[in-house]
């Protein structure tokens, strides 16, 4: 069993890798009319190593004896999946860029801005292609501004409640159900809460990094908020949305005293895999150290207000690039959709312990034996569901997210107001924007 990719880092790694996509050089124009029996080459980069490396170059290779004209070049492109941006970014002026490349999501705004990508809107409107079996947040992220689809969704996951059960008997509470509401949670995080034995409702991150900030971006849409405006220019999520949810977590880290507060993003998984914490918000990748641990739980998507359990995605994306050949760009598309089809996916994403790509992938017997390996997993799938909308892609966005995370952080260290601080952190993240 594999352990299952963390697509939060995506965001993390923006921080550090922020680069200007852009260049001067571009790849010399190639065939202008489209030959499907033409030789072609195409380059491929996957920012993997490892058993993931190796299941993609063994599907590369089933393709190209499939289609003996193609050839690919598949490698990782960079050391690590962080490095390939900058990676990215000095190939596009050397015009020596791939033909299909993985990427962070959070890069793809960039991505996009940077004039070489393709946009293959009209392809994957065609009925075989499945577009509707992505998630509707996975589908946002390969169409960052909307007037383009960049590439397809490559991995994917979300945010769902998982439950210690072990607590929740010792407590004598019964357990979450996918109708829970705000109340719901908040009064059985405070009843499962035990100062004397150091035993916590619920767990919440307070480093101010990305952890902290998107496990909020949850509970601002489940109450009709907006992270950014429209022309994703102002802050919003200073509103009476925003306001309400930071209250709740206030409320209950504060009044109740239920929320162990995390300063490493680490520990709360550790506390709750030894039973001393009740409830997490997390993803699949949390399943696997809970099964070595020998820890029992449950999944259950997150509790939620007037029916909306929205939950938040990251997914990655395969982004496809364009040099001005109708060959490579035909095959550069083909391999990609072959590639994220149910049947591929199945031997990818699903073999490596990932989500499923699909929601059509739910039920079959590849996926239903990671379920086996991993309980709870099968929820998490189905959640995607509730991932209707995407994290902004916009270079700003690592200064928004550390304007919020710094003031959820406070509120819920008892060091702030939800209004005065998220009014100031809106103030702060409306600067970075604007550069």
């Amino acid at each position: 069993m594999s352990r299952p990719h963390r697509a939060l880092t995506s965001v993390l790694a923006l921080g550090t890798a922020a680069v200007v996509l852009s260049g001067c050089a571009g790849s010399s124009p190639g065939a202008t009319e489209l030959d499907e029996e033409a030789d072609v080459t195409l380059t491929v980069w996957t920012g993997q190593a490892d058993q993931a490396q190796t299941i993609l170059e063994g599907l590369a290779a089933e393709f190209e004896e499939e289609h003996p004209n193609v050839t690919i070049d598949i490698s990782s492109g960079a050391p690590s999946t962080e490095d390939l941006l900058q990676k990215l970014s000095a190939s596009f002026a050397g015009g020596n860029y791939p033909d299909v490349s993985y990427a962070f999501g959070s890069w793809a705004s960039q991505l996009e801005a940077s004039n070489r990508t393709l946009d293959i809107t009209e392809q994957v409107a065609e009925p075989d292609v499945g577009w509707e079996e992505f998630s509707e947040a996975a589908r946002q992220t390969v169409q960052p501004t909307g007037k383009k689809t960049i590439g397809f969704p490559a991995v994917v996951d979300n945010l769902s409640l998982i439950y210690n059960t072990t607590v929740f008997d010792a407590a004598g509470v019964e357990y979450p159900t996918e109708d829970w509401t705000w109340d719901d949670f908040r009064e059985a995080a405070a009843e499962l809460t035990d100062p004397s034995t150091n035993t916590y409702g619920y767990a919440y991150s307070v480093s101010g990094s990305e952890e902290t900030t998107w496990q909020f971006w949850p509970h601002l849409w489940q109450n009709g908020g907006d992270i950014l405006s429209d022309d994703a220019t102002t802050a919003e999520f200073d509103s009476d949305a925003g306001v309400e949810g930071l209250e709740l977590l206030r409320a209950m880290a504060i009044d109740d005293g239920s929320v162990y507060l995390d300063q490493t993003d680490t520990r709360f998984g550790q506390l709750f895999a030894s039973d001393q914490i009740g409830m997490i918000t997390s993803g699949p990748w949390q399943l696997y150290d809970l099964g070595e641990a020998g820890t029992q739980y449950g999944v259950t998507t997150l509790p939620g207000t007037d029916g909306d359990h929205q939950t938040v995605s990251g997914p990655d994306i395969w982004a496809l690039f364009n040099h001005r050949d109708a060959n490579r760009e035909y095959w550069a598309y083909e391999f990609t959709r072959w590639l994220t089809s149910a049947d591929q996916d199945v031997r990818w994403n699903v073999a490596y312990g990932n989500l499923p790509l699909r929601s059509s992938e739910i039920d079959t017997p590849e996926f239903q034996a990671q379920v086996e390996a991993l309980p709870g997993l099968d929820v998490m799938a189905a959640n995607g569901e509730n991932a209707k909308t995407a994290r902004p892609t916009v270079s700003g966005y690592v200064g928004v997210s550390e304007a919020i995370g710094s003031a959820i952080s406070e509120v819920l260290q008892g060091q702030g107001e939800p209004r005065e601080a998220l009014e100031a952190a809106a103030a702060e993240a409306d600067e970075a924007l604007a550069d």
